[in-house]
């Protein structure tokens, strides 16, 4: 679900959306490429995404008709955008999903914005983009049918987890693939965490709840978003969990509660913060409010968990 601050569609004539620009200059990679740019873009299937093998649609970046952004969308072919932690050797590693209602992707403001602010501190990140629902290839199309699919939350949030699981397949991959080049990319082991934004919290929280106990990554922040599906019981063996939402966000509330009580009921400690103000969707934007800071307690809570280094002033 993605950056859409909705206090309704109809209070803000669905315009309040959020979203992402996606770098022009990206590099088609098989995972043991080698790159002549800073942040090449690797493939993370060997040949055709299981699941899309009749796919037909092609992959689009242009700006949205409603809001200032540029989405990603129709895609077919996943991939990870390698962005290297600027001390090194990294402290940790993260994949960063970004949100969009499984029907487009924010690059920058849930993508490669917060991928160089972990770099910049010593994280090593990759900007995963995952496989989304077929829209329309026209924009003038696409952007109408998008309003009317969020003027109806309650459709949409029945659909989510059917509509999520080529990403959550991805999330899952993409796991295998960072840990099989960990040498290569210079990724430390047993510190390889998965953020996720709105709809990429639920592939993060796939990821941690569908992979096999091996494959799991060492920690998850899902931000304002969670498993949309039935969660079930969950194991106390799980790695830790940060969540993250605004208190006045009008989508997520409700699913990120109910999975920070299934953790609890497991026996586990997760972190939450409830910021009073940030609506959906902030991701890195600046507003003035608490949730501005998400990504400073999240470092913070890695620091404390030791899956990151205290930066030195």
């Amino acid at each position: 679900m993605r950056a859409i601050l909705v206090t309704g569609l109809r209070a803000r004539s669905a315009g309040i959306l959020f979203a992402a620009v996606l770098a022009s200059a990206s590099l088609w990679l098989a995972p043991n490429g080698v790159a002549a740019d800073a942040h090449p873009e690797v493939a993370i299937w060997p040949g055709v995404a299981p699941g899309s093998e009749h796919a037909t649609q092609r992959e689009v970046s242009a700006p949205a008709l409603i809001g200032e952004f540029i989405a990603v969308r129709n895609v077919v072919r996943p991939t990870l955008t390698l962005y290297r932690a600027s001390q090194e050797p990294a402290s940790a590693a993260v994949i960063i999903a970004p949100g969009g209602a499984f029907r487009f992707l924010n690059f920058d403001t849930e993508g490669t914005q917060a991928a160089e602010w972990f770099a910049a501190h010593g994280v090593t990140a990759f900007v995963l983009k995952y496989r989304v629902v077929e829209t329309p290839a026209q924009d003038a199309v696409m952007w109408p049918v998008f309003v009317a699919t969020m003027a109806n939350t309650k459709a949409l949030f029945a659909s989510l987890e059917e509509d999520g699981r080529f990403g959550v397949a991805d999330g899952i991959q993409a796991l295998k693939v960072v840990r099989a080049h960990a040498q290569e990319w210079g990724v430390p082991e047993h510190r390889l965490g998965f953020i996720g934004f709105s709809a990429g919290a639920a592939v993060a929280s796939g990821a941690l709840l569908k992979s096999a106990a091996a494959d799991r990554p060492d920690f998850t922040a899902p931000i304002y978003g969670a498993p949309f599906g039935e969660i079930g019981k969950l194991e106390a063996s799980l790695p830790p969990v940060f969540l993250a939402y605004a208190g006045d966000d009008p989508l997520v509330p409700l699913f990120v509660d109910a999975f920070y009580q299934a953790l609890r009921s497991a026996g586990l400690h997760p972190e939450i913060h409830i910021y009073d103000h940030g609506g959906h969707g902030f991701g890195m934007r600046r507003q003035g409010t608490s949730s501005d800071h998400w990504i400073d307690d999240l470092f913070n809570w890695m620091v404390a968990h030791q899956f990151a280094r205290a930066q030195q002033n």
